[in-house]
């Protein structure tokens, strides 16, 4: 028997029990399920050891007049009401202006949980930030069954690269913290390299579910994307060291044979993510050809700066909220003795002197 749940949810009041190994069929598949080639119809069963990555499916139990968008597996977003069902992922999230939120030890159907994040991150939420309200709360349905196992992210992950024998110049962007604009440098870099006639690559390597970064590139003219998502994690929290997910985000992206390697570590160089420790893998380094750091103010920028030192790095370019006046500029430049651009105001320069230090580091690049 197949129930429509996504649209009889009246039908699904106070029986949730009858739903163990039933076929159902849901409203919404969150983006956070885009690889794994399912549809609307799926197979159900009670959760008996929920796993990061385990795909969940979930009915809205409250409404949020601010964190209400669920965003599906083309990119396009829809409005969450109370009683919509759908699929997502269950995962982890750290975010400093967002919501905090763990996979619980055990669940089962009928439990109370939270949607985390828009790209359909599932968890039980332990906090949040304060102007985004409480997270949406929603009721498991089940657990989505693929023959005998429970479908996870890591079923349908890239393979791994054990090490980066042949790889293209990697640009890495990093910042101070969320929403201090790396996804707007790495789309302004995208666009100004691509129009210079280089083939582009885009990279998501750290942070949470979610499409729209990537899609911004591919938007820009990337060629081909590939994010953590694509290596099995819903989010990075809990992955203690990001260098497997970088070598394999890069060294499949490097078959392709792209000129460049544009990469955005998502989240701050310190929380949750650890994001630091992409730049203590010797063999990643040693392809990255600039790093542009960006900073919300003066205090992020000079932090940037030292905090890499200590890990041999230098930064070729400061950008973000720090630039966004003449004077910001003129202060990093003078003060801190790093080059400075604005990815809004700046664009055809910041891409200049990224390319300029390309043609420096790795003058085959160019």
């Amino acid at each position: 028997m197949v129930m429509d749940i996504g649209v009889q949810t009246e039908a699904v009041q106070g029986m949730t029990s009858s739903l163990f190994g039933q076929e159902v069929e849901v409203r919404w598949l969150a983006s956070a399920t885009k690889n794994l080639g399912v549809d609307r119809r799926l197979r159900v069963m009670a959760p008996i050891h929920p796993q990061v990555g385990d795909v969940v499916v979930v009915r809205t139990l409250t409404e949020s007049e601010v964190y209400n968008r669920l965003e599906l597996r083309n990119g396009e977003t829809v409005r969450l009401g109370r009683g919509d069902i759908f699929a997502g992922v269950l995962g982890r999230r750290k975010a400093l202006k967002g919501f905090v939120g763990d996979v619980p030890s055990s669940l089962a159907i009928g439990d109370r949980l939270h949607m985390l994040n828009q790209g359909g991150l599932i968890g039980l939420c332990t906090g949040h930030y304060h102007e985004l309200g409480e997270p949406i709360e929603v009721e498991v349905l089940g657990v989505v069954v693929h023959g005998e196992r429970v479908l996870n992210l890591r079923d349908y992950a890239l393979r791994p690269m054990a090490s980066l024998p042949t790889c293209a110049p990697i640009v890495i962007i990093a910042g101070a913290c969320m929403h201090s604009g790396k996804t707007q440098v790495a789309a302004s870099l995208i666009q100004g390299l691509t129009g210079k006639g280089y083939r582009v690559a885009g990279a998501k390597l750290s942070g949470v579910a979610c499409l729209r970064d990537t899609l911004k590139m591919e938007a820009q003219g990337a060629f081909q994307t590939l994010s953590f998502l694509d290596c099995g994690h819903p989010s990075t929290v809990g992955v203690e060291d990001l260098t497997s997910v970088a070598r394999d985000i890069v060294g499949h992206l490097s078959l392709q044979n792209p000129d460049l390697i544009v990469m955005e570590l998502g989240d701050g160089l310190l929380g949750g993510y650890r994001v630091d420790t992409v730049f203590e893998d010797a063999e990643l380094m040693k392809h990255c050809a600039a790093v542009v750091f960006c900073a919300n103010d003066f205090v992020g920028a000079w932090g940037g700066i030292h905090l890499l030192q200590k890990k041999g790095v230098g930064i070729d370019v400061i950008a973000g909220s720090a630039t966004d006046s003449p004077m910001g500029v003129e202060y990093i430049e003078r003060e801190l003795g790093v080059s400075a651009a604005n990815a809004l105001t700046q664009a055809e320069m910041l891409v200049q002197k990224v390319e300029d230090k390309i043609k420096q580091t790795m003058p085959q690049a160019a």
